[in-house]
């Protein structure tokens, strides 16, 4: 597989989004090539899952190179996107003596990307960082500089938009993803597509078995349009004011998914494919969406083991309550996406909220 580059248009600010296998071996030279000089120290920081495999190996050949590294290490789970966690890793920061040059690297999944981009972001009033996924589901938070970390009353409310210099992703470390985190990574896969491409969503159907396979010239097409997507719609609205709100297909009410059961129940996948599926059925009850789009939304994401229901444990009333502080809220008036069609979505600002409660409580008694 050769080696493939985007490139996220900001202006001075562009950067680009390299994906192929053994990327990490290749750090150094990738590193110079997006401006990380080896003046300055640079901390990695990773979580313990991913730590045992991947650390040692980038510790090694960014010093072989001459650059100066520290690390930090993390437990996994959106847990970690906490104050705590931000609070013990700029101390980190400051105790090894990163200054104004100095960079961080997020080696890992969604959560420390969000979390290491957030301290990128307010370090010394912000430094440079670079992405370095190693998730699937990474492939969609690792692109468009959204860094956040957790409040206990909502996921993501404590953030910054902050660019990385790069965004180095090196497949060959999606081998040892369990399936579960796998299939996390394939919610937002699809969800590249729910939003902009029908005919990808057609090429995902088709080669489903080859990409839950995790055949590598598959995946690493599907690697790339979900890029090539959000990669776009980013260029176009960095910092949210309009088209960029689209990705958010399914997050509303995802997000109060996750916050409700503690980030423990369900991963950030998991519970944007139940959103997606929620956002197609109300959308289609209200006259919004072609007939079959919630059909066909829950039978694309069911063949990549994703759950389409509505979660045991949660009450319509307290997601909604929940749904009413995400940030995308204002003046107390949801804001949600929803198709009109496979591949074409829309931000919907008036819909009732007894609509909304009667298709929730359709889902829980389902």
């Amino acid at each position: 597989m050769e080696e493939q580059t985007l490139t996220v248009e900001l202006g001075e600010r562009s950067y680009p989004i390299i994906i192929g296998k053994a990327l990490l071996q290749q750090a150094p030279e990738l590193l110079k090539d997006a401006g990380v000089l080896s003046k300055s120290k640079l901390m990695v920081i990773t979580d313990q899952h991913v730590a045992p495999q991947y650390l040692e190996p980038l510790l090694t050949v960014l010093t072989s190179a001459g650059y100066q590294v520290e690390s930090s290490v993390i437990e996994p789970g959106e847990q970690s996107k906490s104050l705590a966690d931000y609070e013990k890793i700029m101390t980190e920061a400051i105790r090894a003596g990163l200054d104004r040059k100095s960079a961080i690297l997020a080696l890992g999944g969604g959560v420390v990307g969000d979390l290491a981009g957030f301290v990128a972001a307010t370090y010394m009033r912000g430094i440079d960082f670079v992405q370095m996924p190693t998730t699937l589901l990474a492939h969609d938070s690792s692109v468009g500089g959204k860094v956040a970390i957790n409040h206990s009353l909502g996921k993501n409310l404590i953030g910054a938009f902050h660019q990385p210099k790069a965004v180095i992703y090196d497949t060959s470390t999606l081998r040892t993803l369990p399936k579960r985190e796998v299939a996390a990574g394939f919610a937002e896969v699809v969800k590249h597509g729910l939003i902009a491409d029908e005919s990808f969503v057609n090429w995902l159907e088709r080669e489903s078995e080859a990409l839950w396979s995790l055949e590598p010239e598959v995946l690493a097409k599907a690697i790339y349009q979900g890029c090539r997507v959000k990669a776009e719609i980013v260029s176009a609205d960095e910092t949210e004011q309009g088209q960029r709100a689209l990705l958010n297909l399914g997050h509303t009410f995802g997000h109060a998914f996750e916050a409700l059961s503690s980030y423990s129940t369900l991963n950030h996948g998991e519970a944007i494919s139940i959103g997606m599926c929620i956002a197609a059925k109300l959308a289609e009850r209200i006259g919004f969406a072609q007939p079959g789009t919630y059909e066909r939304t829950r039978h694309v994401l069911s063949l990549y083991r994703l759950p389409t229901a509505w979660p045991a444990g949660l009450t319509p009333e307290a997601v909604l309550e929940s749904m009413k502080r995400d940030k995308k809220t204002v003046g107390g008036k949801l804001a949600l996406v929803l198709p009109r069609s496979i591949g074409s979505v829309e931000v919907v600002k008036d819909v009732d909220e007894e609509v909304i409660m009667r298709v929730m409580r359709e889902e829980v008694g389902a």
